[in-house]
């Protein structure tokens, strides 16, 4: 990526969120934008889109927005050289943490889908059944 900077409506068609997610993900401090124009439009950098692009990664884990806001400080402070070893240490712990909660969250995302794809087939036996005049009706 190139070091542009992209209007909010640019990294909306870019990255699938809506402006109003967008505004949302500013408002409570998790992606504000790296500039503004001299009319107060929002300017975003790449790093701002990769930003954003991890919170789209973390939501559908059930991330809450203070955990979204604890992963992206410790990502900071673990990429930030200028940091005392001790401040990216702890960073590094907690990235740690967050990567052994989702191995957790993925397993039960694995007994969900496992689930799902046994009730899948249950619905199309049922089907096949009935279509085969081998299913029994109800009430029988």
């Amino acid at each position: 990526m190139s070091d542009a900077q992209l209007s909010i409506g640019e990294v909306s068609t870019r990255i699938g969120l809506s402006l109003r997610t967008i505004r949302y993900y500013e408002a409570v401090r998790l992606v504000p934008p790296s500039a503004r124009t001299k009319g107060g439009h929002r300017l975003y950098s790449d790093g701002d889109v990769d930003r954003l692009r991890l919170i789209m990664k973390m939501k559908p884990l059930d991330f809450s927005l203070a955990e979204m806001s604890s992963v992206l400080t410790a990502l900071d402070a673990l990429r930030d050289e200028a940091n005392p070893s001790d401040v990216r240490a702890k960073a590094r712990e907690r990235l740690e943490a967050y990567g052994a909660l989702v191995q957790e969250r993925l397993r039960w995302l694995q007994e969900r889908l496992v689930i799902a794809h046994e009730f899948q087939r249950q619905i199309q036996n049922e089907l096949l059944q009935a279509d085969t005049g081998t299913g029994l009706s109800p009430g029988r």
